[in-house]
């Protein structure tokens, strides 16, 4: 038997056992396979989390809205990583683009060193900060202002905004939630909740409150 002649009988013998179910199967026993990779590539649903935190206070108000948070996510067995902005080596961004947006930043700072490879490796970030003039503080600002070094990379995680504020009126938050949402929206990230604690200037006067639960119902709803 020639070579072309052994090519049409062994196509031909492919063709009869792909048609009879045989290859049909084969096809389906793979693509179940695929999907049962998939669904196990998802694992059990547990995030990694990222909490930054703004505050200069150690045992401040927000900084309890941030415990109380990662109380709930870790009871749920998320996983989380905590970046106290204003007690670490933070540079802000000058602007000098050598990043090309895509890293590394010429700044080798705790933010380049320490948070970075975590932001980037995690499904959620938690914006914490107490309220300084009707905006978020300048050590949260100065760590989303360094995201600029990594831009798009961040596209299409999720993100929960808490803030303390020592006043209660209802606009107290307007400016600060315009700027998360607008945040949200050209980081392209998902919102998965606030928790906005008006009229809690001290830690006495956040402890009587209901905010610090939810924050940890928040936590725990994730």
């Amino acid at each position: 038997m020639n070579r072309r002649e052994f090519l049409k009988v062994s196509c031909s013998g492919l063709l009869t056992l792909f048609l009879s179910g045989c290859g049909l199967n084969m096809l389906e026993s793979g693509g179940a396979a695929g999907t049962a990779n998939a669904e196990a590539q998802k694992g059990s649903g547990k995030m990694k989390i990222v909490v930054i935190t703004g505050s200069p206070h150690r045992a401040g108000t927000s900084a309890l809205l941030a415990d109380k948070f990662i109380e709930g996510a870790q009871s749920k067995g998320h996983e989380v990583f905590r970046f106290n902005a204003a007690f670490k080596n933070i540079t802000p961004c000058s602007g000098c683009n050598a990043c090309e947006m895509d890293g590394p930043c010429v700044f080798k700072d705790d933010i380049e060193k320490e948070l970075m490879p975590q932001m980037l490796a995690a499904d959620l970030i938690v914006l914490v900060t107490p309220l300084y003039y009707y905006d978020m503080s300048a050590q949260l600002k100065t760590v989303i202002d360094r995201m600029h070094g990594r831009l798009r990379r961040f596209d299409g995680k999720k993100s929960i905004l808490m803030a303390t504020a020592w006043n209660s009126a209802d606009w107290t938050m307007e400016a600060l939630v315009d700027h998360y949402d607008s945040l949200v929206q050209f980081m392209q990230w998902q919102d998965m909740g606030k928790v906005l604690a008006v009229g809690c200037g001290t830690r006495s006067m956040i402890e009587r409150t209901d905010f610090p639960e939810q924050a940890k119902r928040l936590g725990m709803s994730l």
